[in-house]
């Protein structure tokens, strides 16, 4: 996923992807400090990308990342963050990720509907 630039691991790279408005969702450690929570609100001021709490600490998240001190990551892909948030919303904390989990196959799928729109425009052009 990394390779494929659907996710930016780190402060320094999310802050980035926000600031390029390719951030479709924003993950956070749930042991983040509040100072990290604080930055992550302020990359988020103004943007409709989502903020997520996660179920794991910093620890956990920087050992599946693979990035050391990691508190915070952001997915750049519509699908890839609807397809974790639907896995969340179906395991223990079911409850609290459902209604992220909607939101985001919500824009998912409208932004599948943009693309296949451009998509028929462009080919109706090269006709």
């Amino acid at each position: 996923m990394r390779r494929a630039g659907r996710l930016e691991i780190g402060e320094e790279n999310t802050g980035a992807a926000v600031r390029r408005g390719s951030a479709k969702a924003v993950f956070l450690a749930s042991d983040a400090s509040e100072n990290a929570r604080k930055r992550a609100e302020g990359f988020l001021a103004g943007r409709r990308a989502l903020l997520v709490t996660l179920p794991y600490s910093k620890e956990q998240l920087s050992e599946r990342l693979g990035k050391s001190g990691c508190s915070m990551a952001a997915c750049t892909d519509f699908g890839l963050a609807a397809a974790f948030l639907s896995a969340l919303a179906e395991g223990e904390d079911g409850d609290r990720f459902s209604e992220p989990a909607q939101e985001m196959r919500r824009r998912a799928d409208r932004a599948a509907r943009r693309r296949d729109v451009k998509r028929k425009s462009g080919r109706e052009h090269h006709e």
